[in-house]
């Protein structure tokens, strides 16, 4: 779809005119076509989840054209990334820029992070913890 090569940042689409939900604050722009920025966010392509013993990671893809409006120094803030169509549970926070390929963004959340409040719960991180010791001993075993 070449003609939709308009990207939300050139057309004066900004993060603070997201609420942290990902809604829009203003009022319906006739420069912003609704069905440009759906069909952005229905090309963005995600990871699976893994984790280390502290966190749980996931990398997005972003459209190549939908990346070059972003900043390119700095990481996005939660506002930011919901705003441009990245949709995922509460406690993800962007965490690394990928200077290879700037169109993925990395995401980490430390384990045990509840997906509704995006609060670390205690019996939720030590039980993911637990998990993920046992699939390295089990690693380890099958060397």
């Amino acid at each position: 779809m070449r003609g939709a090569g308009l990207h939300a940042a050139a057309a004066g689409v900004m993060a603070e005119d997201y609420d942290d939900e990902g809604q829009c604050k203003r009022q319906q722009d006739s420069r912003v076509p609704t069905f440009v920025l759906s069909t952005m966010a229905s090309r963005i392509e995600y990871s699976e989840k893994y984790m280390d013993d502290k966190h749980e990671y996931r990398h997005v893809i972003l459209p190549k054209e939908l990346a070059r409006s972003l900043p390119k120094q700095r990481l996005l803030t939660e506002t930011e990334w919901r705003g441009i169509g990245v949709q995922q549970s509460r406690g993800w926070q962007h965490y690394a820029i990928h200077r290879p390929e700037p169109h993925i963004l990395l995401f980490r959340r430390p384990l045990g992070t509840d997906p509704v409040t995006g609060k670390v719960v205690a019996e939720l991180e030590r039980e993911a913890k637990e998990a993920y010791a046992k699939t390295m001993n089990g690693a380890v075993q099958r060397k």
